[in-house]
Parts: C-alpha cells; structure tokens; sequence
C-alpha cells in the first residue's frame, strides 16, 4: 500500500535519499516556508509532482503537517538475515544495533531512529506484534532519519538475541534495577542495546538472554527516564568509548 510522510524534514529526506519513490507532494497555498520552497525546487528537479492545496485538505490528515505531505511508496523494512549479514561484514568499528522491545509510543521510537542515525548505528530491531510501527507520526519525530538506518522487524526476540549472540555480539539490557552502571560497561565490542517499552521495561524472557543488564543512575526524585533519552545517553556513550584517545 502507497504511504505518506509528513513534515519538511521528513519530506525532504525523503527527496534526498532517492530509497522510495515518490508519486506526489501537497503544499498548503498559504504556507510560504523557506523550507517549502526549497522541497518544490528539489522534486522538481527529480519530476516529482507538486500539488498545491487548501491547508484544511491537509489538516484532515494530520495536524501537524508543517505544510507538506507526501505520497510516497510503501516503508521497507530490513530483513533481518541480512542486516545480521552486514553486521558480519562489518570491518574496522565494530557493529552496534539496538533491539526495542515493544516500544508504543511513536515520538519515542522516532526519537531512538534520530539519535540511531546520528550515531551511525548499524540496526534497529523491532517486533513484529505489540510495538509500534513506521507511520507518519514515527517520520515526523525522526525527522526523516528513518530513511537512512535499517529497520528490521522480528517475530521473537529472545530467539534474535541467540542469533546475535552465535555471531558474537554481545547483547545489553538497560533496567532500573540493574546492579551496574553503564559508565562501566564495556560498549567497544559488536554491541547490541535493549531498551524496554515505557511502562513493563524489559520483558522477563527477554532480559534472561541478555549478557548482562546496566543502569543508569537516577539522583533526582524521578525514577527513571524517557526510553528516547536513555537510549540517546547509551548511544552516545558507545560513540565516546569507541573514539576516546
């Protein structure tokens, strides 16, 4: 089924990356953005087709549209054989992916698919049931990097994790009730990261097959933190391990 993006991030790496095709772009007659020009200009130049439209067309379908929506072809998800392929291959920095288990909220799961990108991470792993997809709102939070890094998507994790673990990645979860803290983790070996949903965390099967859990210290009244903000503090304390001097 044909999908649509909304958003000028979003829809203009959407442009950019040439990875879907494109069938056409409304633009809201009032909206005179900078941003929106330069979206014409680029589609333009790939002979996109550009429809102008009342902003209340576009306002039926999402809210937050920022003035553009795209029709766009159906989101690829990775197969998991093969980013398990590429992990494999891999030389010099050694892979990262990041396993989310049932994550529902689709500002969170955007969040984790921009900082992902901005770490270079090699993968995001998702269920196939009881977690949240890419929909329009998931492109909108992640800015559009949801082009960019492999998502796959897998019908049981436990058994994922026994597929990473034979290729020897190691595979850490993140929980509250961790004894050890994540400054203390080694983060520079083939690394994979669980993060749990919002509210149960890390399911029980799921955390048994982890090598080993890490916290991350809490010092304030607040227990714990938003899954986009740890998995945004982890992700970046593998990218300090892994080029400290």
């Amino acid at each position: 089924m044909p999908d649509r993006i909304v958003g000028r991030n979003p829809v203009m790496e959407a442009i950019l990356s040439n990875l879907r095709t494109i069938d056409q772009i409304w633009i809201a007659k009032d909206n005179h953005h900078p941003r929106l020009q330069e979206i014409i200009n680029a589609a333009r130049r790939k002979g996109i087709r550009i429809q102008r439209c009342p902003r209340n067309q576009l306002d039926r379908y999402h809210t937050n549209h920022q003035g553009v929506i795209a029709d766009i072809s159906e989101f690829q998800y990775t197969d998991f054989s093969k980013l398990l392929e590429g992990i494999q291959k891999k030389k010099g920095v050694p892979p990262i992916v990041i396993m989310l288990d049932q994550i529902q909220d689709p500002r969170n799961f955007g969040a984790i698919l921009r900082t992902a990108n901005a770490t270079e991470t090699d993968g995001v792993l998702i269920p196939k049931n009881n977690a949240v997809n890419i929909t329009p709102a998931v492109h909108k939070a992640a800015a559009g990097s949801a082009e960019y890094t492999p998502i796959a998507r897998v019908t049981n994790l436990a058994q994922t994790i026994e597929r990473l673990k034979a290729v020897g990645v190691w595979v850490v979860g993140a929980s509250g009730d961790a004894d050890q803290p994540y400054t203390s983790a080694d983060f520079t070996v083939p690394l994979c990261l669980v993060l749990g949903n919002e509210g149960q965390g890390i399911r029980r099967l799921v955390k048994q097959k982890c090598d080993y859990m890490v916290h991350l210290p809490m010092e304030g009244q607040i227990n714990s933190l938003n899954v986009s903000v740890t998995a945004g503090v982890l992700l970046y304390e593998v990218l300090r391990q892994r080029t400290v001097k």
